[in-house]
């Protein structure tokens, strides 16, 4: 029995690697894509809501390399390693906090923008 514990541990260490990897990779991928649009944007002098689409790219890279560490949380065996873990989570919970609160203000900046341009 414990033998058979001990494969299904392994499994699962390799099954959670895996997806930590992918979610991070998905992320990064995100986050270079996000900024190759917005930089090519910014070349074609598109530039009305460049930072809102940066912005927004930013947030949903972070939130999938914050679920690759809440995932990584499922294989740590030392309470040194939750410390770390825990403490890059919480950062990237509060940089996620502060680019939605940053998304949040530019697309009232933006809709007033309109408003005015409407007006007059």
């Amino acid at each position: 029995m414990g033998e058979i514990i001990h494969v299904l541990d392994e499994i699962l260490e390799h099954v959670v690697q895996i997806s930590v990897i992918m979610l991070e990779l998905f992320g990064v991928c995100i986050l270079v894509a996000t900024a190759l649009k917005s930089f090519w944007m910014w070349i074609r002098n598109d530039r009305d809501n460049i930072r809102l689409i940066l912005a927004q790219g930013i947030a949903l890279g972070l939130e999938f390399k914050m679920g690759g560490e809440v995932l990584r949380t499922v294989i740590v065996r030392e309470w040194s390693e939750l410390g770390i873990l825990g403490a890059i989570i919480l950062l990237r919970g509060v940089l996620t906090f502060l680019i939605h609160w940053e998304i949040k203000n530019e697309k009232k900046e933006l809709e007033t923008a309109n408003q005015k341009k409407l007006e007059s």
